[in-house]
């Protein structure tokens, strides 16, 4: 499992009908599902925004790492709405701005420019994760 590790949450864009925030999904999935299984678990931001609790307790014991696919920032305010704590904020628009060779399109289906920029983005926060698994006291809250 993880040691003993609290496990970093994830908590992606839920931008549905846009291309940047469907890459913040892909990230999100990429990361949780591919990458880093044992050391993330993913909070879908639809989750906060109804008030689930166990959404709410997860953001509030582990440490948040926000993925937002607009200015708007949503996923990073309904974390410290809901009491939690961000290690770090990314935005796809950064992402896309450092990679402007992979062009983000589609909404039910990320076109292939689209699911590098996830897979890098993914890649990044990995590190993020690590470092903050590093950091992190044992024995600590579970998600």
């Amino acid at each position: 499992m993880n040691d003993g590790k609290p496990r970093v949450v994830i908590v992606p864009c839920s931008g549905i009908g846009k291309a940047f925030g469907s890459v913040a999904r892909e990230a999100g999935y990429e990361l949780c599902d591919e990458l880093r299984p044992n050391t993330t678990r993913l909070v879908a931001l639809s989750k906060l925004v109804l008030g689930d609790e166990q959404a709410r307790a997860r953001v509030r014991q582990c440490p948040a790492i926000t993925i937002d696919g607009c200015k708007l920032l949503c996923a990073a305010k309904l974390v410290k709405h809901n009491g939690g704590t961000i290690a770090r904020e990314v935005a796809v628009l950064d992402a896309y701005r450092q990679h402007k060779e992979f062009k983000p399109d589609g909404i039910a289906e990320l076109n292939a420019h689209g699911r590098q920029l996830a897979r890098i983005m993914a890649e990044e926060i990995a590190e993020v994760v690590d470092e903050l698994g590093r950091h992190a006291p044992s024995g600590g809250n579970h998600a």
